[in-house]
């Protein structure tokens, strides 16, 4: 597995023989000269996880990429984006792609709730080799591979992100969703991170326009 960052919640997975890029969204930066994906998953409809201004030129460059995202974002942008509620499976030659979650962790009571699909990647034995959470909490109910883990966020507090780190016990975890805070606060929130993961969970952060490789 190979994984690269382009800050926030945006990473692009080769995995199983399938490019995936995730969450192309206004905090993110690098993604726009990428081609040859196989899909683009939006994991919900905040800007901050897809760019109005760039997604169509990225759809563009990339006319074979399948356009998945959960069932709000895909309803209101029509085809050809595919509804990936929770529970769904479906295929990218060999890698599995399946639908978690289903809805976006609460801000406020007073706003609503959207949609948030929780995507995992692997196979059909090993399912969730690399999970991207989106904005939401949900936990995987298989082991988890590497998690792309949130770090920063306005609708959660630093304890519930050690707590989720946790609840999910990866082989492997990666901060995003920070691109909300100056560079000089990652610190805060990477080193809580790191100092209380589980003991068996590596934890590594991939900077931004930067790649690590994963054995899965």
């Amino acid at each position: 597995m190979r994984i690269a960052h382009f800050g926030h919640s945006c990473v692009l997975v080769e995995l199983n023989g399938a490019k995936v890029l995730f969450d192309p969204g206004t905090f993110s930066h690098g993604f726009e000269g990428i081609t040859g994906l196989d899909a683009i998953a939006i994991t919900h409809q905040h800007p901050d996880h897809i760019d109005p201004n760039r997604i169509e030129a990225l759809i563009e460059q990339n006319p074979g990429a399948r356009l998945l995202s959960d069932p709000q974002t895909a309803q209101s942008r029509g085809e050809p984006w595919e509804a990936v509620p929770a529970g769904r499976q479906l295929a990218l030659g060999d890698l599995r792609i399946t639908g978690g979650g289903g809805r976006h962790a609460v801000i406020h009571p007073e706003l609503p709730v959207i949609d948030n699909t929780v995507f995992q990647l692997g196979t059909a034995d090993d399912p969730a080799q690399f999970v991207h959470p989106g904005d939401s909490l949900w936990v995987p109910p298989v082991r988890v591979g590497v998690l792309a883990t949130p770090a920063v966020a306005p609708w959660m507090k630093i304890s519930e992100a050690v707590d989720y780190l946790r609840a999910v016990g990866p082989r492997v975890a990666f901060p995003v969703h920070y691109g909300i805070i100056t560079p000089d606060a990652q610190g805060i929130y990477f080193g809580r991170l790191s100092e209380m993961r589980p003991a068996d969970t590596e934890f590594t952060v991939i900077q931004a326009e930067d790649h690590a490789d994963f054995t899965v």
